[in-house]
């Protein structure tokens, strides 16, 4: 018990201390707030409808690890957790985008300019399907050498939770797009929250099951559904409002371009000795065939990049 206020106490004062150090260098920028014209509760029940999600979120963040380890054990509990993080952690990439994008979108909303929103979705969700479809297909194919070298021996069973779990990365990266990056600065807010909760229920309704039948990798098999059902909802939410055929644009030749690079990565995974260098060389292959593969199936966005690159020259 000791050792859990401690651990509590860690957490939750190091994110304090870093916050507050901020604040110094505010003063560049703010001036003293003024109450009175502050109309606090105006934005109170706004800020309190954004709050929603974000419980929802952690419900079914928390419900993975706390279910593993009641019906079956800590151990279980444990191994879906690495993997959890390490999942995480790679789609911390993608999803900085749409803290970027946010923004944008909603002060050409806010301008009454509806087509640029739209056109700003699909680049955006064209790029975020570009980042996380290798980073997917390339963790599945390394995970079977990582996971021994980066946990230990002992963690071989999160080679298979991995495994399925890393497809959330490319869910959750299209769920970020339309959630963070056009409903929320759209002021869809209901669309947002109930796509959050749609995912707590699934998440919830479908562990029982696959936990029972297959433990830590039945968990992750839940969270891919609830995930899938997140993105599904929104997709629906936002069917009158866009046109299909231009957000997934180039979409199958991602996705194509994936698999490729992972058919010839994880053949590579199979042969080559499980040492740092070699998980190091096979991730550098798996970026240059992926690359390789988007010129070669002329993806606007290199186009794009191209344009952009030309206009900084």
């Amino acid at each position: 018990y000791s050792d859990l206020t401690t651990y509590i106490l860690i957490l939750s004062l190091s994110l304090l201390i870093g916050n507050i150090t901020l604040f110094p260098s505010l003063r560049r920028y703010i001036g003293r707030p003024v109450i009175k014209g502050m109309h606090i509760f105006k934005h109170f029940w706004p800020s309190l409808v954004l709050f929603v999600p974000q419980i929802a979120t952690q419900i079914y963040l928390v419900l993975n690890k706390t279910m593993l380890g009641s019906m079956t054990s800590v151990q279980a509990a444990r191994y879906f957790d690495q993997s959890d993080k390490m999942v995480k952690m790679v789609l911390a990439i993608v999803t900085a985008t749409g803290t970027v994008m946010l923004p944008h979108v909603a002060n050409a909303f806010a301008n009454g300019e509806h087509e640029k929103t739209k056109r700003y979705l699909y680049k955006s969700f064209s790029f975020v399907t570009a980042m996380s479809v290798p980073m997917t297909f390339g963790l599945m194919a390394v995970a079977h050498k990582f996971v021994p070298l980066f946990f230990t021996a002992r963690f071989l069973s999160v080679t298979p939770i991995m495994t399925i779990e890393a497809i959330v990365i490319l869910l959750i990266a299209w769920s970020n797009a339309i959630g963070t990056q056009y409903l929320l600065p759209t002021k869809q807010t209901k669309a947002y929250t109930t796509s959050v909760i749609v995912g707590a229920i699934v998440n919830l309704i479908m562990n029982i099951p696959l936990i029972i039948l297959w433990g830590a990798i039945g968990a992750s098999m839940a969270t891919v559904l609830s995930e899938a059902s997140v993105t599904l909802y929104q997709l629906v939410a936002i069917k009158k409002q866009v046109d299909f055929k231009a957000l997934f644009t180039d979409t199958f030749k991602y996705l194509l371009a994936g698999v490729l690079m992972f058919v010839v990565v994880w053949q590579l995974d199979q042969h080559l000795p499980s040492t740092w260098l070699m998980l190091i060389v096979e991730v550098i292959l798996g970026i240059l065939l992926y690359a390789l593969l988007l010129v070669v199936f002329r993806v606007k966005l290199i186009h794009e990049a191209k344009a952009i690159l030309k206009d900084h020259h």
